[in-house]
């Protein structure tokens, strides 16, 4: 499941950062790297940007960045 299928509210574990590029490496050395939980707080209309909260803070990202990032619940 990718982090833009969670539904708002829903807390979830990283599993993986899928891709190799900047924005998959800029988003894992932002603290989003497997095994931290996620919260999906809310989202803009068309479900972009998402603002999660990951590590104590919020992070908002495009949908195409958090279809990268597979979740399990």
């Amino acid at each position: 499941m990718n982090l833009t299928n969670l539904p708002i509210g829903t807390q979830a574990k990283v599993v993986a950062v899928n891709g190799n590029n900047a924005i998959t490496k800029r988003l894992m050395e932002m603290g989003v790297v497997p095994g931290v939980s996620v919260r999906v707080i809310k989202s803009a209309p068309f479900s972009d940007p998402l603002e999660i909260r990951v590590r104590g803070y919020h992070l908002a990202m495009r949908k195409n960045e958090a279809d990268a990032i597979e979740v399990s619940k």
